[in-house]
């Protein structure tokens, strides 16, 4: 067995233990012997009081705009969740239609990274060295290139490339890939939080919502290889969801981190756009080109930069 075949199975077994544990705990037990409208209610009631107590605290501490940053960036990783809502009704769809999905996604990130992180943290790097925003926002730009790169090498997982039929033929190759989703979400989310960082509310919401339209078809990519490999298809979603609830940790450190240090703005603007740069050009670009040319996802990649130029000038 590969070192990657044995990190894939510790995260598989560590994630069914862990549901095995919490499916045999008191409260978990107490929570099943509620009636179903109670502990629905129950569980709601938690769920609440645990959002007021987080937001209530970032707002004591940082702010409304960390606030609503951290908001958004959970929002664009519940999109992932919203994805796989498809693998419940099918198993499979076709090759054509995924490839413009990623191919859309694409063309969106394009656009964000260009019009929501490039030319903004370029103006703030004029404000604060003036005349050298690009040079610093290029430092970040390889900066972040290079931690992705570094990140793709140390942790093991497997590419886009590697399931063009959609359906992986070992679960553990489900369990690389998830793992791969969700380092590249780490970056994604930390974008929307530099953006909301920045005070640009505008930006923000552009960038939250490109995110959340590139994580649809990641959550389809996730959800769909788990059906097809005996899953429940609820569970199969579950997981997608979790996948992009890696976002908000992300957001949440770009966000406070800039708010803290303003100066750095621009290098993590930089950083961002380097980051999800180097996901469209190393897994995304080459997935829906993975069984030669692809008009489809050509024209669904300029489709999907269009409309995220014209959203951008739009809220501009």
């Amino acid at each position: 067995m590969t070192s990657k075949d044995q990190i894939a199975a510790k995260v598989q077994h560590y994630f069914e233990h862990q549901v095995a544990t919490l499916k045999s705990s008191e409260y978990y037990l107490k929570l099943l012997a509620m009636p179903p409208l109670k502990r629905w209610a129950t569980l709601t009631g938690l769920f609440l009081l645990s959002q007021v107590v987080v937001f209530g605290l970032l707002y004591l501490i940082f702010g409304k705009i960390v606030v609503i940053g951290f908001f958004a960036s959970i929002l664009a990783g519940l999109a992932t969740g919203v994805g796989a809502l498809p693998a419940l009704f099918f198993t499979k769809i076709s090759k054509n239609l995924f490839n413009s999905m990623l191919g859309a996604a694409a063309g969106v990130m394009l656009a964000a990274t260009a019009f929501s992180l490039l030319v903004p943290g370029m103006t703030y790097g004029n404000v604060v060295w003036p005349g050298n925003g690009i040079y610093v926002v290029s430092l970040g730009m390889l900066v972040g290139a290079l931690f992705l790169h570094y990140a793709d090498r140390q942790l093991p997982h497997v590419h886009f490339d590697s399931i063009s039929d959609i359906h992986l033929s070992s679960l553990k190759k489900v369990w690389l890939f998830i793992i791969a989703i969700t380092i590249h979400n780490f970056p994604e989310g930390m974008s929307v939080g530099v953006s909301f960082g920045s005070g640009d509310m505008k930006n923000g919401i552009v960038l939250a919502v490109a995110i959340a339209l590139q994580n649809l078809p990641e959550g389809l990519a996730v959800a769909l290889p788990l059906v097809g490999l005996g899953y429940n298809k609820w569970r199969a979603v579950a997981i997608a969801t979790i996948t992009g609830l890696v976002e908000p940790v992300g957001g949440l450190l770009g966000i406070t981190m800039v708010t803290l240090f303003e100066p750095i703005l621009p290098i993590a603007m930089g950083f961002a756009a380097g980051a999800m740069l180097f996901v469209i050009s190393e897994e995304i670009i080459p997935e829906t080109h993975s069984d030669g040319r692809s008009r489809y996802a050509t024209f669904a990649l300029m489709i999907g930069f269009i409309i995220m130029m014209v959203l951008d000038n739009l809220l501009g």
